[in-house]
């Protein structure tokens, strides 16, 4: 099963990867893992990122495409994976496939975890963290025992800089803005899906999880 997952900032695709790696044992896969993968083994495409990381450039295409195309050869990806970060342009997209033909290893689903702007916007402003152990709360959906302490070790509570309405609504821009071609280019090819991420993360696993469990490689 070989899964592209697509969703804003602050939508819960990390969250929910997690559960998807549990239930389907494939590994969870992000554009940052490769990346420091490819860098920590010393390859010549990872001393390539790791130059351009370091002075502060983007990764070009080609290289990012030949770091995807190394890891996604590995073995523990032979049963599958969950792809999250890459593409990122159509371009891209093109660039996968030909990598996945190559490999006998066509995407199964894209499933888009789709949660409205203001709902977003919501989350990330009354987001708390621990400053002591990394927990963390919200102040309206999943506030502390005590206001600004920690459940778990009394730690106090922070918000972080960039939890604010103006980041979260111009990274939330450009992400729509450099996916929507993305989106039309996975809904021609038949296979893709959008999950309601308003819902309790418990009904989100569960829906994905049945959407998977009924789809045949």
């Amino acid at each position: 099963m070989q899964l592209l997952l697509m969703g804003p900032p602050g939508a819960g695709k990390g969250t929910q990867a997690a559960e998807l790696v549990k239930k389907f044992d494939i590994p969870h896969i992000s554009t940052g893992d490769m990346f420091r993968a490819a860098v920590k083994e010393g390859t010549e495409l990872g001393k390539k990122a790791k130059a351009c990381m370091d002075s502060g450039k983007l990764v070009p295409d080609d290289v990012t495409i030949g770091i995807v195309r190394d890891r996604l050869a590995k073995k523990d990806c032979a049963k599958g994976f969950i792809l999250d970060g890459f593409p990122r342009t159509v371009e891209q997209a093109d660039a996968l496939a030909g990598i996945l033909e190559g490999l006998n290893q066509p995407l199964t689903k894209v499933l888009n975890i789709h949660v409205p702007s203001e709902d977003l916007i919501e989350r990330a402003i009354g987001r708390r963290i621990c400053k002591s152990c990394g927990a963390t709360y919200h102040v309206k959906f999943n506030p502390p025992k005590v206001e600004n302490v920690c459940d778990e070790c009394n730690g106090n509570l922070y918000q972080r800089a960039d939890d604010n309405e103006e980041t979260m609504r111009n990274r939330l821009s450009v992400y729509e803005d450099s996916t929507r071609p993305l989106t039309e280019y996975y809904k021609k090819a038949g296979i893709y899906l959008e999950i309601d991420g308003r819902q309790p993360i418990d009904k989100v696993t569960e829906e994905l999880v049945n959407v998977l469990s009924s789809v045949k490689d």
